[in-house]
């Protein structure tokens, strides 16, 4: 382990704590302070604790000096003196956000040179010492009850002996081992301490890089053996720990104050030593708690993908070529090999899986700030949060849906006086909501505001040569309107709500996740936009078929079936067990030149509610398909998402579903038009 390693480690932990933080804020901000649970406002101090703890063990003042402050305002919360208000609320959020800032420049290196910090954090600092000030007033009671709170504090601590032994290289890895111990005396009472110096080695062979004494701690705090067990998280590797409740205070024969060592400093001079019989004794049967998860670089993640992918790629030269050979043992192998590489790939894919409700959960905070802004009542409610998809495309996600809920808020949403007008409740409620459907994650972002105005948005696509005149459009197809670039106006934000602002980035972005979107509205009612995105942007199962020498590549999770293609003139549509079935030549759609085969097939597909079917020469089968970019060259092609690499080395395209269905389902509608 490295200081690196390490730094890196708190960076993470730390905004996991504000996200902690965060979430806790934002649900007493929704129970209101009468519905404010001890418990969450306990989590919140415990989160701010944790990071100026942490933050002090690698001397980071600027975090420990801002977080202290906040940190007592929470104790005063805690101790019941300081109200739980939606202004404190609104300000511990935005400390929050400042601590944030200020762990990003640890992680930037500009903590100590960056001032602009130290001037944002000023007024906050202010804000929380006013609480302070005010808290002090209010605390005046009479000495007989606060001797009673102390005593009733000092009647729940526990008293421990921790028995610490580090190893030589911790200094080496740049630990101080006096900052943990620093560290429990804000959990508690260091009530003893003894340095066990038995292993310091001679003059002639003491390394001043090398840690040689360990401590005996006696120790007192109301602080589980969890939290006190945490305290050396940080230095698991590079220390051993015993933690051991005792019925009273421990006496300490020997009691050393650690910065009295003029010969050897005591930071430099603490190595293993043999624990204390006691200590030994407890120590032994207690085995290090399993670790369940582990941190794994997401370079590293995306490293693994890439290999697997290469390794789907000559796993499929390898099968194509023991074909040829027609060896049986060979074959056999290679069907073995296929077997595991499948599951190797399966499970390297579901590392990179996360939940939604991670991402979901950010937009608790959005909707409490832009009520405000807007002076709304609006409620977020959330569905589907376990549902899982690939982190890259999460990562991406993230601005669309932005976009989206601020759109829903700021235009769906109707003031209260309109709401009541019409019968709605004052509080508006914009929901996201996530499923899984035919290989693909689902994402829903609705509002139950006043809908948008469909005669207006097709006026408006008229008068912008949009749309022709007269010609007749579904719904679906004019609330598509409004994705279009520079459709919407002052007047649009006026008198249609505005839903059109920015749409054709979203679009834009989602288009280049592999998804799709779409809006279904009832104007008075409200909208919901529907956002259809890939699991994975990296391997899937593909269903190859042929077109002439082409080879084009379907996702497996969105083909139904395959039917003979038995054609009828001045038709373009098939009777599946009763139902029409509208189909695309490939063929015709690419521009292919050639002949088609002389027995065609159709593939049936489905992506959301539409269903329709391709024609095909060839039927190739189920492969494992990893997804390459298409190069510059075709990157504005239609109807195709990607490509990828065959055994034979040649490349296959991989077709866009959702772009071909749109076109069949456009066709369709203007032949019946």
């Amino acid at each position: 382990m490295n200081l690196d390693q390490v730094m890196h480690t708190f960076i993470a932990e730390s905004r996991e704590l504000l996200e902690q933080m965060e979430n806790a804020l934002l649900a007493v901000s929704h129970d209101g302070a009468a519905g404010t649970n001890t418990e969450t406002i306990n989590a919140i101090f415990r989160a701010a604790h944790t990071i100026k703890g942490s933050a002090g063990m690698f001397g980071l003042d600027p975090v420990v000096d801002f977080t202290h402050v906040a940190e007592s305002v929470l104790d005063k919360v805690r101790d019941g003196v300081v109200p739980v208000t939606d202004a404190l609320v609104t300000l511990l959020l935005a400390c929050c956000d400042h601590i944030g800032a200020l762990v990003d420049a640890v992680e930037g290196g500009t903590l100590a040179t960056d001032a602009g910090l130290a001037a944002a954090g000023a007024p906050l600092l202010d804000a929380l010492q006013a609480r302070l000030d005010g808290a002090d007033g209010m605390a005046a009671a009479p000495a007989l009850a606060a001797s009673g709170a102390t005593a009733a504090a000092a009647a729940d601590e526990q008293a421990w002996t921790i028995s610490l032994r580090f190893g030589n290289d911790v200094l080496r890895n740049g630990m101080d081992p006096l900052a943990f111990i620093r560290y429990l005396g804000q959990l508690g009472r260091i009530t003893a301490l003894a340095m066990l110096d038995e292993r310091l080695p001679p003059a002639e062979a003491f390394d001043p890089e090398s840690c040689y004494l360990g401590f005996e701690i006696g120790f007192s705090s109301s602080a589980g053996l969890a939290a006190i067990d945490g305290v050396f998280d940080f230095v698991r590797d590079d220390c051993e720990v015993a933690i051991v409740p005792v019925a009273g205070v421990p006496e300490v024969n020997e009691v050393t104050e650690v910065s009295q060592t003029p010969d050897v400093p005591a930071a430099r001079a603490c190595a293993p030593a043999e624990a204390a019989p006691a200590a030994r004794a407890a120590h032994e049967p207690r085995p290090q708690q399993e670790r369940r998860s582990v941190r794994v670089d997401a370079d590293k993640l995306d490293r693994l993908i890439d290999l697997v992918g290469e390794l789907i790629i000559a796993g499929a030269s390898t099968n194509l070529a023991a074909r040829r050979a027609q060896v049986p043992d060979l074959l056999e192998c290679t069907a073995t090999l296929s077997g595991l590489v499948e599951e190797v790939r399966d499970s390297a894919l579901q590392l990179r899986m996360v939940k939604i409700g991670a991402t979901f959960n950010r937009f608790q905070r959005v909707v409490h700030d832009v009520a405000r802004e807007l002076g709304k009542d609006i409620r977020l409610q959330v569905n589907g949060e376990d549902a899982e998809l690939d982190k890259t495309v999460v990562e991406k996600i993230g601005d669309p849906l932005t976009h989206l809920v601020r759109n829903a808020m700021d235009h769906g949403i109707e003031p209260a006086a309109l709401r009541a007008e019409r019968g709605k409740p004052a509080q508006g409620t914009v929901a996201l909501n996530a499923y899984h459907d035919s290989g693909s994650i689902v994402i829903e972002v609705s509002d139950d505001g006043g809908g948008l105005k469909r005669e207006r948005i097709l006026a408006k696509a008229v008068e912008r040569g949009l749309v022709e005149p007269g010609r007749v459009l579904s719904d679906k197809e004019i609330f598509g309107l409004i994705f279009e670039p520079g459709f919407s106006t002052a007047e649009q934000v006026t008198n249609l709500s505005g839903r059109g602002v920015g749409m054709d980035v979203v679009k834009r972005n989602i288009v280049a996740l592999r998804g799709s979107v779409e809006i279904a509205s009832t104007e008075g009612v409200g909208t919901t936009v529907t956002v259809r995105l890939p699991l994975t942007l990296a391997i899937i199962n593909g269903f190859q078929v042929g077109v002439g020498k082409s080879v084009f590549v379907v996702p497996m999770d969105m083909v139904e079936e395959c039917i003979e293609f038995r054609e009828a003139p001045g038709r373009d549509y098939v009777d599946l067990r009763g139902r029409p079935l509208p189909f695309v030549r490939l063929r015709e759609r690419f521009g292919m030149a050639g002949a088609p085969a002389r027995r065609q097939s159709i593939v049936v597909v489905r992506y959301g509610s539409s269903r329709a079917g391709l024609v095909v020469d060839n039927l190739l089968g189920e492969f494992q398909t990893v997804i390459k970019p298409l190069g510059k060259v075709f990157a504005g092609a239609r109807f195709l998402s990607g490509s990828s690499i065959l055994g034979n080395g040649e490349v296959a395209l991989i077709l866009d579903i959702a772009a071909l269905l749109a076109g069949v389902e456009h066709d369709s509608h203007a032949t019946a038009a």
